[in-house]
Parts: C-alpha cells; sequence; structure tokens
C-alpha cells in the first residue's frame, strides 16, 4: 500500500481518508485465512441517523476487539448494518411531505412507503460514511439492513412460527401511546424527566353519607373520568372502615367501590389513591387483581371520549382546566400544591405520552425469558462487568409480554389478514390467507390486512442470526453463530441484549447469540451531565477530528431549539467556552481517548483536555518516527537476530520493558479494560520509549566510543521496538500505526501488506532482562529524585546543578560508572559525586530512593532571602483562597442550592489548596534551614 512520504509534521487530515479508501479497496476487512471464527454483530445505528459521541466510543471498542483479533490470526467479522427506525425515519420524510403541503394519508400507504425507500437511497448513508471516518474495520461487502429483502423474510418467518406456537396473540392491553404520531412506543422510546407541575386534592363523596368523603390526590385530574374505585392500603387504620364502602365520582355520577391494595403508599398524598386502570400501568394491574372495570376516556389524540359529558371532545389539558374548575364550583377540591413530578414524553415527537388501552399485538415472553436466564445462569453468556448479569435478572424474572406492534407505515407489516368476523388469518401472504379463510367458512370471504407494523426492536432481536443468512443454512451462519461478543450500553440490556438471546436460543436449536456481553457506560461532558440539546453540551465527534470554528458550532447547537431565550444563553457559552471554535485532532487521538476512557463504571465523562494530550501523543510518536527514519534508513537494520552481546543496557533495558508491556495489553484486551491497555502503551511511548530511550540512544549514537556493531545493534533494537509497538497499538490508532509502520517495515526489513494483517506482538520472556531493568530502574530514580528538588526549591530546570551521591552498594557503583555520562546530560547535573563522609553534604537538599541518599547543594543554586519571599507571599495567596472556599462551602444555602457538581469541585479545590499549603510550609521550613 502506497503512501506519501512521512512529513515533517503530522497532518491525521492528510492521511486518514486514503488509508481507509486503500484498507476497502483491499478488501482487507472481509474475513481472512482459516483460524477460529471470532464475529461481532454491530448494533445497527438507525438510518436516519448521524455519529454521536456514543456511537462514536461504543464503536471504537468493537473495532479494537476487532483489530485485535484479527492481528492474532482470527478469522474476524465485524458484521455491518443499519436498523430502519421505524418512527424515526417516517417522521423525516412525513417532514418532508409537510413542506411540499402534502400528508402520508393524502397520499396513500404505497406512496409513502415508496417514498421512504427513496429517501433511505439517496439520504440514508450518512452514518456508515461516519463510521468509515471512525476507521472502522467493519466488513461492508456484508452490510445489512433490517428492511432488505433477507432480513424482512427471517422476521416473517418468526412472526408466523411464534403465532402458530400460541407465543404472539392480540389483545387489548395498556401501552405508552403517543398522541402525535397516534402510535403505541416502547418504554426506551419515552423520555421520563422531573417537571413543575400541580397535585389536586380532591374529594370523592361517600355514597351511603354525601358528608363524609375521601380525599384523593392526583396529577392528572382528567383521568378521574375513568376512575372505577379508590384504594387504600390494608394496614392504614385511618381508612379500613372505608374499604367495602362506596363513592360517588364527582362530575361522572359513578358508582364506585373502596378497595385494599398492598400498592397504595399510605404516606404519599391523604394515603387515598383513584384508581383508573384505562390510564395508568400501575392502576391497571391493580384493576386486573381486582377485577376493575377499564373505562377508556380518551381517544387517539388524547381528547376527551365520554358523549354526553361536557368535556367530550376537549383536548385532555383543555378539560384539565375545565373540570377542576368545575370541582372547585362543586367545592370538592380540598387544596392544591405546587408539585415536582416524573412526565413521560415521546423522544420523537415531544408531546406527553398517555398510558392507553388498546388493541396490539403481543409475545408471550415468559417461557423465552426463563431459557434465557438459564443461559445465563450456567455460564453459556458471560456478563462483563459481571455485576450486570444481576441488572438482566432482575428485569427478566419481572418481563411482562412485550408488545409488537406499532401503529405507523414505516415497517415490517403484519402478516395478518381478518375477514368480517373478526377472525385472524396469519399468513406468509394474502393467497395463503385466503386459503385458510376458505378451509374455514368454506367458501372466499372479503379480507383485510392489518394496518400495523411490528416495533423496530422486533427485528433487531433477530440481528445475530438474520444477518448471516438465516433461515437458510448458510455457510456464514455455521461458521460465525454464535457470535463472540455483543457490545452494548447498559440502557438496552432488556429492549435488545434480553430480546436477542430469548430469540437466538428460541430458532437456533438453543444456542446462544454471543458469548460474552461487554456492557459500557454512558457517555456524558466533563462534568458529568447528560449529553443533550436542551444543556448545549453535544459534542460532535466528527468535530473533535476535523475541527469546527466557533460560529459553525453555535449554529449547530441551536438550531432546532424552539426556545429563544435558551439558544441565546446556549450560544453565549458556546463563545465562551470555545471562543476559538474546536481544533481538529485526528481520529486516532479520539479513539485513544475514548480507550482511555473505557473503565468498568456507569458513566464515561469526556474531558476536552484529555483529547488535546493524545493529539500531542500522536505528535510525539510521529516525531520519534522520523528520527528513528533517519538513523536507520540505509543502515542494514533488516532481520530479526539481533545480537546481544552489542546491545547497550538501554538497549536491553526497552527490548525488555517490551516484553513486559505486549504482557500488560495482552491481558487488559482480554479482561476488556481498554482504558489499561491504553494507559500501558501511552506511558511506554511516551514515558519510556521517547522520554528515556530515545534520548539514551543519542548518547550511544553519538559516542566516539560506541563501535561500529554496537551502533547497529543500537539501530536495529531502537527501529524493531518501534515496529513491534505500533502493532501493539494499531487496534487502538490505526491510522498513524499504518502511516508509520509502511515507511518503518521496509527498513526494518520485514514485508506486509498493511499492519492489520500483521501479528499482534507476542511476549518472549527470555528477553526479559533482569539486571537491565534493575540498572535502568536506578538510572530514572536518580533522575526523578533530583528533578522533584528542582520543583519543590523552584530552581529552573534549565540551571545545571551539583548532585551527590551517598551510602551506594557496590552494584549501583556500577550503575553510576556505566552511566554517569547520561545522567549529566540527561539529568542536568553540573557535577556528579559520591560523598563518602558526609563533609560535601553541607547546607542541601535530599532525596531517597532505596538505601542510597541523594543531595542537591544549594548554597550556590537559589538565593535563599528571594526563595523565602516568593513562597510566603505564594502561601499567603493560597491561604486566602482557601479562606475563600471555606466560607463558601459552609454557606449552607451554597451546598443546597447550588448544582452538585459546582459543590464536589469546589470541595475538591478544598482539599487540593489544604495539601499546596501544608506543601509551602514544607518548602518553607527547608529554605529557612539553609544558611545565611
Amino acid at each position: 500500500m502506497a503512501h506519501t512520504e512521512l512529513g515533517t509534521t503530522y497532518h491525521p487530515g492528510d492521511l486518514e481518508q486514503e488509508i481507509y479508501e486503500q484498507w476497502e479497496k483491499a478488501n482487507l476487512f472481509a474475513p481472512r485465512g482459516d483460524g477460529a471464527p471470532y464475529c461481532i454483530m454491530i448494533p445497527p445505528p438507525n438510518v436516519t441517523g448521524s455519529l454521536h459521541m456514543g456511537h462514536a466510543f461504543q464503536d471504537t471498542i468493537m473495532d479494537i476487539l476487532t483489530r485485535y483479533h484479527r492481528m492474532h490470526g482470527y478469522r474476524t467479522l465485524w458484521q455491518a448494518g443499519t436498523d430502519h427506525a421505524g418512527i424515526a425515519t417516517q417522521m423525516v420524510v412525513e417532514r418532508q411531505l409537510e413542506e411540499e403541503g402534502k400528508t402520508r394519508h393524502g397520499i396513500g400507504r404505497n406512496a409513502f412507503v415508496k417514498r421512504v425507500w427513496e429517501w433511505k437511497t439517496h439520504s440514508g448513508g450518512t452514518i456508515t460514511r461516519q463510521l468509515r471516518r471512525m476507521g472502522a474495520s467493519l466488513d461492508w461487502s456484508r452490510e445489512r439492513f433490517t428492511m432488505d429483502d433477507g432480513l424482512s423474510h427471517a422476521v416473517q418467518e418468526v412472526f408466523i412460527h411464534l403465532y402458530n406456537e400460541g407465543l404472539i396473540y392480540r389483545g387489548k392491553r395498556l401501552v405508552n401511546w403517543d398522541p402525535h404520531l397516534h402510535t403505541a412506543v416502547s418504554d426506551l422510546e419515552v423520555v421520563s424527566e422531573e417537571e413543575d407541575g400541580r397535585l389536586w386534592h380532591i374529594r370523592y363523596p361517600l355514597l351511603d353519607n354525601p358528608d363524609e368523603h375521601v380525599t384523593v390526590a392526583t396529577t392528572r385530574p382528567e383521568t378521574m373520568l375513568g376512575d372505577t374505585a379508590v384504594a387504600v392500603h390494608p394496614d392504614d387504620e385511618r381508612y379500613r372502615h372505608l374499604v367495602g364502602r362506596t363513592v360517588r365520582l364527582p362530575l361522572v355520577e359513578r358508582e364506585i367501590p373502596v378497595i385494599a391494595d398492598d400498592y397504595v403508599d399510605p404516606n404519599f398524598g391523604s394515603g387515598c389513591v383513584k384508581i383508573t386502570p384505562a390510564h395508568d400501568f400501575n392502576d391497571y394491574e391493580m384493576g386486573r387483581r381486582h377485577d376493575l372495570s377499564m373505562i377508556n376516556v380518551l381517544t387517539q389524540d388524547a381528547a376527551i371520549k365520554l358523549p354526553g359529558s361536557p368535556y367530550h371532545g376537549l383536548d385532555r389539558f383543555e378539560a384539565r382546566d375545565r373540570i377542576v374548575q368545575d370541582l372547585e364550583t362543586l367545592g370538592l377540591v380540598a387544596y392544591t400544591e405546587e408539585h415536582r413530578y416524573v412526565i413521560p414524553r415521546g423522544d420523537r415527537s415531544g408531546v406527553v405520552i398517555e398510558p392507553y388501552l388498546t388493541n396490539q399485538w403481543f409475545v408471550k415472553v415468559e417461557s423465552l425469558a426463563q431459557a434465557s436466564i438459564r443461559a445465563v445462569e450456567d455460564g453459556r453468556i458471560r456478563f462483563v462487568p459481571d455485576n450486570w448479569r444481576h441488572t438482566f435478572f432482575e428485569w427478566m424474572h419481572n418481563i411482562q409480554d412485550w408488545c409488537i406492534s406499532r401503529q405507523i407505515w414505516w415497517g415490517h407489516r403484519i402478516p395478518a389478514w381478518y375477514d368480517d368476523e373478526g377472525n385472524i388469518f396469519v399468513a406468509r401472504d394474502e393467497q395463503q390467507a385466503r386459503k385458510q379463510a376458505r378451509g374455514r367458512h368454506g367458501l372466499d370471504v372479503a379480507l383485510y390486512r392489518d394496518e400495523d407494523v411490528l416495533d423496530t426492536w422486533f427485528s433487531s432481536a433477530l440481528w445475530p442470526f438474520s444477518t448471516l443468512g438465516w433461515p437458510e443454512d448458510t455457510g456464514f451462519l455455521k461458521t460465525f453463530y454464535p457470535t463472540s461478543v455483543l457490545v452494548t450500553g447498559f440502557d438496552i440490556i432488556f429492549f435488545w441484549v434480553a430480546r436477542m438471546i430469548m430469540f437466538g436460543l428460541k430458532f437456533m436449536d438453543g444456542q446462544v447469540p454471543f458469548r460474552e456481553v461487554y456492557v459500557h457506560g454512558l457517555v456524558r461532558d466533563g462534568h458529568g451531565q447528560k449529553m443533550s440539546k436542551s444543556k448545549g453540551n453535544i459534542l460532535d465527534p466528527l468535530d473533535l477530528i476535523d475541527g469546527i470554528d466557533v460560529e459553525s458550532l453555535v449554529i449547530k447547537r441551536t438550531s432546532g431549539l424552539i426556545r429563544p431565550q435558551m439558544a441565546a444563553t446556549i450560544a453565549q457559552a458556546t463563545r465562551r467556552e470555545f471562543p476559538d471554535g474546536i481544533s481538529a485532532h485526528g481520529t486516532d487521538a479520539l479513539r485513544i481517548t475514548f480507550a482511555s476512557l473505557a473503565t468498568t463504571g456507569r458513566n464515561i465523562n469526556f474531558d476536552l483536555g484529555r483529547i488535546g494530550g493524545y493529539r500531542n501523543f500522536c505528535n510525539k510518536l510521529w516525531n520519534a518516527a522520523r528520527y528513528v527514519l533517519m538513523n536507520t534508513r540505509d543502515a542494514d537494520c533488516g532481520g530479526r537476530y539481533i545480537e546481544k552481546a552489542h546491545l547497550s543496557v538501554a538497549d536491553r533495558w526497552i527490548i525488555a520493558r517490551l516484553q513486559q508491556v505486549i504482557h500488560e495489553a495482552k491481558e487488559a484486551a482480554a479482561t476488556y479494560r481498554f482504558d489499561n491497555m491504553a494507559r500501558c502503551l501511552h506511558g511506554f511511548l511516551w514515558d519510556e520509549y521517547c522520554s528515556w530511550y530515545l534520548e539514551l540512544n543519542k548518547v550511544v549514537l553519538s559516542s566516539p566510543v560506541t563501535s561500529k556493531a554496537q551502533r547497529h545493534a543500537t539501530r536495529q533494537a531502537m527501529i524493531h521496538v518501534l515496529e513491534a509497538s505500533l502493532r501493539l497499538l494499531h487496534p487502538i490508532m490505526p491510522f498513524i500505526t499504518e502511516a508509520l509502520w509502511q515507511k518503518l517495515a521496509p527498513v526494518a526489513g520485514i514485508a506486509g501488506e498493511s499492519i492489520m494483517t500483521r501479528n499482534f506482538p507476542e511476549p518472549r520472556d527470555a528477553l526479559i532482562d533482569e539486571p537491565a531493568l534493575s540498572e535502568m530502574n536506578w538510572v530514572q530514580d536518580v533522575i526523578g529524585a533530583v528533578r522533584n528538588i528542582r520543583g519543590e526549591m523552584n530552581i529552573d530546570p534549565s540551571q545545571s546543578v551539583p548532585v551527590l551521591l551517598k551510602d551506594l552498594s557496590q552494584s549501583e557503583k556500577s550503575y553510576l560508572k556505566n552511566n554517569r555520562g547520561f545522567l549529566m546530560r540527561f539529568g542536568r547535573f553540573k557535577s556528579l559525586d559520591i560523598d563518602s563522609d558526609g563533609t560535601k553534604a553541607q547546607s542541601s537538599a535530599t532525596a531517597l530512593i532505596g538505601s542510597v541518599t541523594i543531595l542537591v547543594p544549594l548554597g550556590d543554586v537559589i538565593d535563599k532571602g528571594v526563595e523565602l519571599g516568593r513562597l510566603e507571599k505564594e502561601s499567603k495567596q493560597t491561604a486566602g483562597d482557601l479562606q475563600r472556599i471555606r466560607d463558601k462551602l459552609g454557606n449552607p444555602d451554597f451546598v443546597h442550592k447550588a448544582p452538585l457538581e459546582v459543590v464536589e469541585k469546589e470541595r475538591v479545590r478544598l482539599a487540593e489548596l489544604t495539601r499546596a499549603i501544608d506543601k509551602l510550609k514544607n518548602q518553607i521550613e527547608k529554605v529557612d534551614a539553609l544558611p545565611d
């Protein structure tokens, strides 16, 4: 693969897209070789979607795993594909029609579905292009779509099979209803957040004594029109005498019973609750337990449906106001209070969701759930981290039948037909349905097809086997099912993971869909806040990769916001936070940032400062490669054999450290600790290879006493360690490692099409040279100790200082002899001597490394008076800052009213300043002890 020459400066934009195109052109992402299969299914992103931080994080993890196993010789398949995203896609196309003055009902179902397909063809590939920008090595040749012919056939077969087995049925149950979209929606499509509202306390008169009443509390007075009971807790002595009596429902004059149920919270409101089974999920379950009537008082538009009532036809919120007004007129409102409570809104429409009693299709899941529980209990499926299995069990043990029908047009249409009597005929096509109807009636009858489509999660539940060709018994299905690992956020363990397990076990002869489930946290901003449009804190991963100017960022963050004041506030905050916009960092810097954040926690706080540091790491790596190439090109560094006798201690040390780092990286990858993998590779390359080894290397190569054989061995060590390091780093940072490897490999005598086709390094324990490790650790400790003294005593890093060593062992004296030149040069020592009797150590700053005392005489290095003045001034300023924060944290108003993250930030600052004061006191004591 040909690339441009290695330039003097790292510009990721100049190389990343070119490299990706060459990978894809060479078909390097397809399964290769005859190794053991390794398969990951991408959680199919919505075809309407664009890449957000959660996608980018998750896809980075999956790509690390895929590249890592590919380099280990596995026959890897990372299955590509997108989800048809029923509601989201339908809304996009409906908005287009609205702009044209049309509606979907106006053009008809067939024309509308055709229009959606046209949109998908021309505009539905945004996220797949963005995945390529992230370096995702998906097998694009096998890309699938949940509405393509093969997957649609699989969906139909599963539905028919489950229906024939009695596991799919049609019935009237309570669902989440979106009054704007006119469809049932899943819990995942409902955003439930606290909002300010009111709590009305309403009197319900007792039938046998109208002067006596019970008081119920409600946030939704309009639903009282559908009340069929009042409930109290059976152990609540205040109301035990009311159980079994009857109340008259105000405004409706319906007689309803007072019942006892353990669900009632005696401490909420008055302890009496109104029961509306057709409009509240908890009330629905209570209604089933007590065999209560279920009265639906809302239309699909959430208007009141109560013919003969003065509220009939009113919007629910208008009806609420009228009902409260009428109750107040009757003297039945005891009192009203401000109340903050959770309100569910549709994530697409933004309207308040209503629990709504309607005919829907359901999957009977109890038997499927039990099989799934057993698969996790017996270890056939393992959750990582393990604690998520408990969440899985909790959900599965309390699972309810799954509502799978949606009242929209875009999606897999339910394969069911009806006759005029309401009989259902489930079939592959209308011809088969008619055949069934003839068998029932003995003649042809009129049939009409069910208008509903299936929940998007239904087709997604088949993803691990439908994408591989099921129901056909394909070679890919035999090879790659069960898949190896599922990478997912914890928020869809129930919605997607559990359903894939249920359907996989059911339709793949008891085989699990994946052997492991790696559960990661959710990406939040640097303060731990959820990223959202309303908070104005959304980051676009492509902006972090390519950069964006501040005004374009403002437009992106404020577009679509309805409230002008919110848009103005977000614009102001954005300009303040990013006055110069966001710099381009490149894909690799973003990927290693994500890897470094992949801990086992629930939240992933993305700090922009971290990606800037990793952009610097890319520069460091680039410059290191340039140095290595300059010193190894045309120097005959090919061949794997390096003569150990000619290696310097630094060479033997870096080779030994490489073996240890390989062990660490492999252990981290095997345990899904990508944060540890990123940390150890970054630390090795920056802190050890670049900052120590290459500096030591310069001393060796520039020394006149270094032999030709030693120079050759050092050059070989230098390039081979870097080449192996690039292979270690490749799964995390694929672009820069490919670009550098293409230049290094020929010089190192290594042939290959791409770094991704090379083997991941294997440790060679025989090369772990303990004496070299000990010697270099000692050298690093000495220099590090002197650096600490410089910092404590405010000595300029460029100023040379005298250094004395005391109480050295024989081996340490040998270390000193072998490395004196490097210590003097790299440590910026004016002199380096052994203080055998203590006479040279007057007025010195000291440090200990093991049993060795390191002394830096300060007489000629610092001015005691000036330094004391500086320290005392800094101490006074720090003490003032400390007192201000103590006062702030001592103020109850601040602690209780300020955002939690702001208070926590101040507490962290308090601890930092307390430590700083102690450190300054210690430094003042040290300087004050020096002779005048």
